[in-house]
């Protein structure tokens, strides 16, 4: 598989992808099984890195699928166990508790500590005392006769006088607007949870009409109460920090972009996906481990003999050459160490532009940001003589207080015989230099 590339699949996605470098599966439907959700999510993360698996899913999710286990053609003991199964995916959906243990636990395996990785145990889930709340959706499934579905349910809870409620005179009925306290998301939630409980059934055969079943007796009667969990609106969610990898901040992310770009190009002339050089773990110690011999490198996993016979050395000049510069483990941003190291690598400005699809001025910036830190040095990014580079510094040193950071004045001085992103690189270098001599003294 190629860096970067999404991959959008129907459900046969689960027997057709074999390859180690997935680290994204996102499901926008609900899968019919947890077998089906295991194997299709556990496409991702095949090389032992850090992966992510996603999951939308909504009330008419299951609703859909049980109408279709109630429409097809299979037996009635097919169909039981299907929707066991339907029922168990749900109920994984809906989970309070660590995902891993219930996923293991389905497959008769126990896991005695939560995982520690997944949504519910990085964020715990909030739960709410619905039996009151519960007890108002399930009268009101009864008043109305245990023959409509979720929308017309929800117009009555929330005492809309739609002409389909006053055709039928709900209106009238005692659940016709106790449910203002809340909204209509809300109640969709109460909704497919009461379902994910078995305190509520869909009846297949009347269009998606949701019924009583004899659970949830004991709720209406008010003998057991009832806990559901609470949904975030979107608008209030926060954003969560990423797992953290192996390429932590103090990686030297300069070496991890020149590594993979090395890969890319042998891919690229050799016409294979770049995880057939090696897989991003194998890089990872390469990164980790800075080996100087091949004896070194054949030590780390995923390096064979014919593959250090291959691209040995190849990738031991570039960590030669990434692991003497100065401060290597810089925390340049990502696109900066991108840009690094494919300068680092021969690119040519303008050939950088044009792989990464970007401006010779944002190159620049890129290149003097890195100067700024003393990752690199001027010379090999200004091919224009000493004598001209003192003279461009000491026209920057001139400049009054108050337009110190600004270059067209320098521009102009020179009639524009230098461009916008040469005046910027020796300015970073100039910057550098005097923050050194600063700490020196």
């Amino acid at each position: 598989m190629q860096e970067g590339v999404i991959i959008v699949a129907t459900i046969a996605f689960g027997m057709g992808i074999d390859k180690p470098n997935v680290r994204f599966v996102a499901h926008l439907d609900l899968p019919k099984s947890v077998e089906a959700y295991y194997q299709e999510t556990g496409r991702a993360g095949r090389d032992g890195l850090p992966a992510n698996a996603w999951m939308a899913y909504g009330l008419q999710d299951v609703i859909t699928l049980r109408q279709m286990l109630g429409s097809s053609n299979a037996d009635e003991v097919h169909k039981r166990l299907e929707l066991h199964k339907l029922d168990a995916m749900l109920a994984l959906c809906e989970q309070v508790h660590c995902r891993r243990q219930s996923l293991l636990s389905y497959f008769g395996d126990v896991l005695e500590q939560p995982c520690g990785n997944c949504d519910i145990c990085l964020e715990p889930v909030d739960t709410w005392d619905a039996t009151i709340v519960a007890q108002q959706a399930l009268s009101c499934i009864y008043r109305t006769g245990q023959r409509f579905g979720v929308g017309h349910l929800l117009d009555v809870l929330l005492g809309k006088t739609t002409e389909r409620v006053q055709h039928l005179g709900h209106q009238q009925l005692s659940t016709f607007g106790i449910g203002k306290d809340l909204d209509e998301q809300q109640w969709r939630s109460v909704f497919r949870q009461l379902i994910a409980r078995g305190l509520v059934a869909v009846d297949l055969e009347g269009f998606g009409a949701l019924r009583l079943t004899q659970e949830c007796r004991p709720i209406l009667r008010g003998e057991q109460q009832l806990r559901l969990r609470k949904d975030l609106h979107a608008e209030k969610q926060e954003a969560k920090p990423k797992v953290k990898t192996r390429l932590g901040a103090n990686a030297d992310k300069v070496l991890w972009e020149a590594l993979r770009e090395k890969r890319k190009q042998l891919a690229e002339i050799q016409d294979v996906p770049p995880y057939q050089i090696f897989h991003d773990a194998t890089l990872m110690l390469m990164m980790e481990a800075k080996p100087t011999t091949l004896a070194q490198l054949s030590r780390l996993s995923g390096i064979g003999t014919k593959k250090l016979d291959m691209y040995g050395e190849q990738f031991l000049q570039v960590i030669a050459e990434f692991t003497t510069l100065p401060h290597s483990s810089i925390g340049l941003k990502d696109t900066i160490a991108e840009t690094v190291a494919l300068f680092r690598l021969g690119y040519t400005v303008d050939q950088i532009a044009r792989q990464r699809q970007l401006k010779l001025d944002t190159i620049y910036v890129h290149l003097s940001e890195a100067l700024a830190e003393g990752s690199l040095d001027l010379q090999e990014v200004v091919n224009i003589p000493h004598t001209e580079i003192v003279a461009i510094e000491a026209e920057l040193l001139n400049l009054p207080d108050a337009a110190k950071n600004a270059l067209k004045p320098v521009f102009e001085s020179f009639a524009g015989a230098y461009s916008y992103g040469i005046l910027r690189c020796i300015r970073a270098n100039l910057w550098f230099k005097q923050k050194a001599s600063t700490r020196k003294t």
